[in-house]
């Protein structure tokens, strides 16, 4: 029987962290504290409920169509297909042109990503949490490689950056190409190394909540071991 390596895809969700440039950082607290809980059960009985109060784009996460469509499905509506136990491509995109975070269709020549999780390799992970991850420059789908994805079919599309798209760019090709063909789109994963050139089954799950386009995830993917 052959083994698996599980590989955790999400940055930890903190207190007060930036994810996305202007955005609100999450608050975490009790609801109940351990040493309010003690007068409510048996001696030596206790417990903890915490409370979060975050924006939906918070740590790594997924769009669903209803984040740039009214009429598009929300998290409720998205099928759990586009988000579990599916057959990872993992393309690095590492190298480009010096000052350039333009991502272009050559990256996946020669792939056959239809109805397979597409995950983008940059780097772009290694600045989280500092000014330099929500610079100018930061990698990004172009609107040739979004054209050919839609092509293609893919289940979900993901990359380790700011943003699938240029954030100077208001049209916001990429998302709107891609959530308009009802492709997920999951953005801020990490650790993607990892799955460049291997054989894996990615899983990203939001919760079902109706009335929204996006929430955070645990994306993590599971590695055949060659060995």
């Amino acid at each position: 029987m052959s083994k698996r390596i599980l590989a955790d895809l999400s940055h930890v969700v903190r207190h007060g962290m930036t994810t996305y440039p202007g955005l609100p950082g999450p608050v975490i607290e009790d609801h109940m504290s351990r040493v309010d809980s003690r007068s409510k059960y048996s001696p030596g009985t206790e417990f903890q409920i915490g409370r979060i109060t975050l924006v939906a784009n918070t740590g790594t996460y997924v769009d669903a169509p209803f984040h740039r469509f009214e009429a598009g499905a929300d998290l409720s509506e998205a099928p759990l297909s586009r988000f579990v136990d599916l057959e990872g491509v993992a393309v690095s995109a590492v190298s480009r042109p010096s000052g350039s975070g333009s991502i272009g269709p050559e990256v996946f020549e020669g792939l056959d990503v239809t109805d397979r999780a597409v995950l983008v390799y940059t780097g772009w992970d290694q600045h989280w949490e500092t000014p330099q991850y929500g610079a100018d420059g930061h990698p990004f789908l172009s609107a040739a490689a979004v054209s050919w994805l839609v092509a293609q079919r893919p289940a979900v599309v993901g990359i380790d950056s700011v943003n699938i798209d240029n954030m100077l760019d208001l049209t916001r090709p990429a998302h709107t190409g891609l959530l308009e063909a009802e492709i997920p789109v999951v953005e801020h994963l990490t650790g993607l190394k990892q799955v460049v050139g291997a054989r894996f089954r990615f899983h990203a799950a939001p919760i079902a909540v109706a009335g929204m386009g996006t929430f955070s995830v645990r994306a993590y993917a599971l590695i055949d071991d060659p060995g």
